[in-house]
């Protein structure tokens, strides 16, 4: 499978009780089809599905599939503390009809990585479907080191990686010497650094409130290869890139992101709080500038 494009994690909109509101989950799934992402994806971290119990998780993806209707590809993600529950999510995902799976380290575990590794095949042998790594070494404690790719790397199903570390040299280890993996953005501020080795793909939870700008930069640099272009629209992105890796906040700014285009996700379920209204405003600044900016680039007016 090619992995092309921009690929969103999807939030998970709750009512005040926390309870999924799925209405609202097909609205969101209906805005960010018509903006032109190219694939979405269930249960990744900003869907929140550390929070969420097996049930739900697997009643998302039988949502996700009826809903997408074969428009874009789904991925299903597959984290969790143990390695059976992560087959129980692959099995379901199977059955589901997924086009692939995300596949992460399972965290607090600190697996070595040849544990990872084995953890990763286990997933693959239940399933068989296309998978796109993640590694997230800050949230799940462990790197998908060279080992750990060398292992996943014989079989053909691992046919990409998210890459979140925010190592740049992990951007150069992967381009040079796992171009069979395909390289695909996982760290916003990075993005034009991917594109620019390489990726044809980026994972990113902004693209959750404003996918056009996101779409806009991948098609700049990855279909065009105007570097000039997507550094003038990178540049606009930039101060809501740093909100988003560096504010502590990330699953809250998104869902308040999605507020401000109409389309409200509810609180994020406990132990995380929403936004107060200092940073509510901050992250609202940021993004009518960066809004102002890619209007002026795409009428030419900036580049």
């Amino acid at each position: 499978m090619q992995f092309e494009g921009i690929y969103t994690p999807v939030v998970t909109p709750y009512d005040d009780d926390h309870s999924i509101d799925y209405e609202r989950l097909a609205e969101i799934i209906e805005f960010l089809i018509a903006a032109g992402v190219h694939g979405l994806i269930s249960a990744g971290t900003t869907g929140e599905y550390y929070a969420q119990t097996m049930d739900e998780r697997i009643a998302l993806m039988k949502f996700f599939k009826r809903q997408i209707r074969g428009r874009v590809a789904f991925i299903a993600g597959t984290g969790a503390l143990r390695t059976e529950e992560s087959i129980e999510y692959a099995r379901a995902a199977v059955e589901t009809g997924a086009d692939a799976l995300l596949v992460a380290t399972p965290p607090y575990s600190l697996p070595t990585e040849r544990e990872n590794a084995l953890h990763a095949l286990a997933i693959d042998r239940v399933a068989n479907l296309p998978i796109i790594l993640y590694n997230y070494p800050d949230r799940m404690g462990a790197q998908m080191g060279e080992e750990y790719l060398d292992r996943v790397g014989r079989s053909p199903n691992f046919c990409a990686i998210k890459e979140s570390s925010g190592d740049v040299n992990r951007i150069h280890l992967l381009a040079r010497d796992y171009p069979h993996i395909q390289l695909s953005c996982g760290m916003d501020d990075q993005a034009l650094e991917f594109f620019a080795w390489g990726a044809r793909s980026w994972v990113c939870a902004g693209s959750n409130f404003a996918p056009e700008i996101h779409v806009a930069l991948y098609e700049a640099c990855a279909q065009k290869g105007d570097f000039t272009l997507g550094r003038a629209i990178m540049s606009a992105m930039m101060p809501l890139m740093r909100v988003l890796e560096q504010g502590g906040k990330f699953v809250q700014c998104v869902k308040h992101g999605m507020s401000l285009r109409g389309l409200p996700a509810g609180p994020p379920r406990r132990p995380l709080k929403p936004l107060n209204k200092d940073d509510e405003r901050a992250l609202e600044q940021v993004v009518r500038v960066m809004n102002t900016t890619f209007a002026d680039i795409q009428a030419g007016n900036s580049q």
